[in-house]
């Protein structure tokens, strides 16, 4: 940076030339980008930008190239307010131009009546934005970011800049402009009319805000029922997690291999398949009513079905996140603050309760909020074992894909999910504030960490102990079926399901996947792979702009990162159709479209995680490696990055997982050429093949978990140079 100051901005201004002359400007149906590179110089739609302006009617493309020739002035210029101006205006002018026009003018000319009325119909149209279009926008972009930086703002920091205006374009157009055309589906009365009576109608309505269950009516509104059972999600997972992760941590050690295992075990399954397996153990015709009948005569019942099996079945599914989260955070304890408690004569358990616990507030209250979003969101568990114990996100669902297709009233029920998310979100910044629990430093600390007191580790073992016990009773029950025959009817042990699933046969040109399930499991695995790194990589990105600089917008910066865990995946998936249907970003029915879908719902963990992660991370690092003249990124990457690598495999294996594992999300957005593990399987279960879709589940767990193994050995654990206890022999 400080031999080349405008190395990155020739390096932006030479990448927007070149994509309006070597890539084709928009995308071509059917055909990937590099297969339409040698057209780029022809006459038909796959002509690069500069075609497009000049012989094909499209002179609204020549905005992007006034925008790069004004960038290009200002690079000529010292780094200075002069050259910011510059950048800015011309990243400004071009971004935003290209911008308008692609969502004015779409695939039949005008895309607003207003423009169409005003200007006439216009006699050329335009496609769906291709690689030219993307790498152009992309450059002018940065350009506007940098010369905000060299205006003064982001401390003149072009990497900070570029870093947190590339993130703010990409949740604008991937969160905030679907999740709007979704939310503003609420302020339409049936006619298409704007109205706000259409709205208050929608929201204040008996069936989200009654409270019958309270004066002798048969059930309270969605609202209530949604919030009860989040806040009990909430709580119970982040206690859970933080005795896992304090058990893993400072327990035994033995018990940390099993112990981690087991935890992450509900996170790398289907939600279905814990639903199966509870409703085999606590069902009408489960084993536990089962034994309740035969020894003690009671009628079954359906007790379980309802907030009992669902808040069951989340803490199956959400607690394995909260033991991420805290794991990072108990690793991050300095023990020489534990150690001083105690030389100041303050037994372990006093240390316990008065130094370590305190420094897990940053943890708890982020695996709270995630927890929390988890569960007002969460589709399948209520789904399955919800009974009629209605909530926001099923109701949401039936609304759209049922009989009555009522988009306005999924809408607004998706403001009420919006709103209880922005509430616990703002609550958390209360109750940690601007208090300090920096307990990573620059110093050495070769400090032993405490051992649990014995009255801690007794109460830990007598709740972790059963729970581990009770997850790995489900798990059997659950994968039993894809064993036997016909579950229910005949238990003979089978491996056929596996065959139908996943045969290979030799052909005359060699191996042949024969098995149904191999294009799903392929796919699957393609996308997740892609998708993972990159929402790990932007939600760290994220976490370290929050912990680490200051700028006007943070916390609005930092609610858009969590908004897509406040919407369920169902309307997700709908209003990405909405908006990705249509020119500028024709994206349904592609790849790309699942893995933007991956990537966007799953970045909040990252961003927790890391947030997490650097709040026990002193500034002094970072400052010291600016000090010797160290760029931002080069700190970023090599001082501060290995410190998180727990938030990096909590990032890494969440969004892999999630991505193998996801329903709601993404059931809207797959095709034939697109067909993913989750949607085979539900195909499996609607005909009642339940052998093979257990038997599909296994061999997911299989992999994931070899998956975690690996994403676990390539990241290493962090070192933070502190000794052992070692044992000394006797002699």
């Amino acid at each position: 940076m400080t031999r080349k100051p405008n190395g990155a901005v020739w390096a932006c201004i030479a990448a927007g030339f070149l994509a309006y002359l070597l890539l084709p400007w928009y995308a071509i149906q059917d055909t990937s980008w590099y297969q339409a590179l040698p057209q780029v110089f022809s006459e038909g739609d796959a002509a690069n930008g500069v075609l497009q302006a000049l012989r094909q009617g499209r002179p609204w493309l020549f905005v992007g190239l006034v925008g790069l020739v004004l960038c290009t002035f200002g690079g000529l210029l010292r780094p200075g307010r002069g050259q910011g101006r510059w950048l800015l205006a011309g990243g400004a002018i071009g971004a935003l131009g290209l911008s308008v026009a692609g969502f004015t003018i779409g695939a039949r000319g005008w895309s607003v009546a207003a423009l169409n009325t005003a200007f006439g119909e216009l006699s050329v149209n335009q496609f769906g934005i291709g690689a030219g279009g993307f790498v152009a926008l992309a450059a002018l972009i940065l350009l506007a970011a940098f010369g905000l930086a060299r205006l003064g703002f982001f401390r003149g920091d072009l990497f900070v800049s570029g870093a947190v205006v590339g993130c703010a374009v990409l949740m604008l157009l991937f969160i905030a402009y679907p999740v709007s055309k979704a939310l503003a589906g609420a302020f339409f009365n049936e006619d298409g009319q704007w109205s706000i009576a259409a709205f208050v109608d929608r929201i204040f309505t008996a069936r989200i805000w009654g409270v019958g269950c309270l004066t002798g009516g048969a059930a309270c509104g969605v609202a209530w029922n949604t919030l009860v059972l989040a806040l009990l999600t909430a709580a119970g997972t982040t206690f859970l997690g933080t005795l896992m992760a304090l058990m893993a941590e400072r327990g035994s050690k033995r018990w940390q291999g099993p112990l981690r295992v087991i935890a992450l075990l509900p996170i790398i399954t289907p939600p279905f398949v814990v639903g199966l397996g509870l409703i085999l153990l606590f069902g009408r015709a489960g084993v536990v009513n089962q034994a309740l009948e035969a020894g003690f005569g009671l009628t079954p019942t359906r007790w379980f079905y309802g907030l009992p099996g669902i808040l069951t079945a989340q803490l199956f599914a959400f607690t394995p996140i909260a033991f991420m989260i805290m794991r990072g955070v108990v690793q991050g304890i300095a023990p020489s603050l534990e150690e001083a408690a105690q030389m100041l004569r303050a037994d372990r358990r006093r240390a316990f309760f008065t130094v370590t616990l305190p420094l897990l507030k940053p943890g708890l209250a982020n695996a709270f909020l995630v927890g929390f979003i988890e569960s007002i969101a969460d589709f399948g568990n209520p789904v399955v074992v919800g009974g009629q114990y209605s909530v926001l996100s099923t109701d949401i669902f039936f609304a759209i894909v049922g009989a009555q297709y009522d988009q306005g009233r999924a809408a607004s029920l998706a403001w009420v999910l919006t709103i209880f998310a922005l509430a616990v979100f703002a609550l958390q910044r209360g109750v940690l504030g601007k208090q300090n629990y920096t307990t990573v430093s620059g110093k050495g600390d070769a400090g032993i960490p405490m051992p649990l007191p014995d009255s801690v580790r007794r109460a830990i073992y007598a709740v972790a102990f059963p729970w581990i016990l009770f997850t790995v009773v489900v798990y059997l029950f659950a994968f039993a079926g894809g064993f036997v025959q016909t579950w229910g009817r005949d238990y003979t042990f089978t491996l056929n399901h596996f065959k139908t699933a996943f045969s290979l046969e030799w052909g005359q040109f060699g191996l042949v996947w024969a098995g149904t399930a191999w294009n799903s499991l392929w796919t699957t695995l393609k996308l997740a792979g892609i998708s993972a790194p990159i929402t790990a990589a932007i939600g760290l990105l994220i976490a370290w702009l929050l912990a680490r600089n200051e700028f006007k917008g943070q916390g609005a910066f930092e609610f858009a990162a969590l908004l897509a865990f406040a919407i369920p995946g169902t309307v997700l998936g709908v209003s990405y159709i909405l908006a990705f249907n249509v020119p500028p970003l024709e994206l349904t029915g592609t790849g790309l479209i699942i893995i933007l879908c991956f990537m966007f719902r799953n970045l909040p963990v990252g961003v927790r995680a890391g947030t997490a992660a650097f709040k026990q991370l002193d500034r002094s690092l970072d400052e010291a490696s600016l000090m010797l003249r160290a760029s931002t990124a080069q700190t970023l990457f090599k001082v501060v990055l290995p410190l998180l690598k727990p938030a990096l495999v909590a990032a890494l294996v969440y969004s892999f997982v999630r991505a193998m594992t996801t329903v709601s999300a993404v059931i809207f957005l797959v095709t034939a050429e697109n067909e993913l593990a989750t949607t085979y399987i539900i195909g499996r279960v609607g005909n009642g093949d339940y052998g093979v879709a257990l038997a599909y589940c296994t061999v997911l767990i299989v992999l994931m978990s070899a998956a975690i193994a690996l994403i676990q050995l390539l990241v290493g654990e962090r070192k933070l140079g502190r000794r052992k206890a070692v044992a000394v022999a006797a002699h």
